[in-house]
């Protein structure tokens, strides 16, 4: 389909409505307004993904900076642009596995804040509450290896299908929900003894 035809079957939408595969096609065409959108989309997303996993705000920042360059120069050589996003999130996730990887042992670990919203609504004591519940899942999930870490974040969080995250991690699908259910359990351990902990 030509860029004229592809421009015509949208001439009544806003960008914005528009579903990932048409931005893709737009932004390979050269639409830098079309990639703004994606950016606009994925952006906040991908940084909570990739402060769940680098558990620092300013690599968080750095990796999906980086991760949207990388699309934007590679963005021709994807195949099937209905896959954009779990390509995005193997960008990102792969990224995010050097920063932790080669951080060193000695350094320490963000956990002062907590990337995840605590609902707008609620009065100040459940508040709290979310947000004290949030910090020990934070905790939680650095204590996992950074495998299981991110599948679980990818599954729960950011709700990728097991294909998506098979694609995102390179792992065969039953690899993944292997990972997924270990941090589960191992989740569900720890959490739980917090809670009676503090019961």
């Amino acid at each position: 389909m030509s860029a004229h035809l592809f421009a015509l079957d949208h001439a009544d939408d806003s960008p914005e409505d528009w579903d990932d595969a048409s931005l893709v096609g737009r932004s390979v065409s050269g639409d830098d307004q079309a990639f703004a959108v994606l950016v606009r989309r994925y952006q906040a997303p991908l940084y909570r993904h990739a402060w769940r996993l680098t558990q620092d705000r300013r690599a968080a920042e750095d990796v999906v900076q980086e991760a949207f360059l990388t699309a934007w120069r590679r963005l021709p050589t994807l195949d099937r642009a209905e896959a954009f996003r779990s390509w995005l999130y193997q960008i990102t996730t792969r990224r995010c596995l050097d920063v932790v990887r080669g951080r060193r042992p000695e350094e320490s670990l963000d956990l002062g804040t907590v990337a995840e919203p605590v609902a707008s609504g609620a009065g100040p004591e459940t508040r709290l509450e979310q947000r004290e519940q949030l910090q020990d899942l934070a905790a939680a999930l650095q204590t996992l290896p950074v495998g299981p870490r991110a599948a679980w974040s990818l599954r729960e969080i950011d709700e990728l299908s097991y294909d998506e995250i098979a694609t995102a991690l390179d792992l065969p699908v039953s690899t993944v929900r292997g990972r997924i259910a270990r941090a589960r359990h191992e989740l569900a351990e720890r959490m739980g003894a917090w809670q009676t902990t503090r019961d």
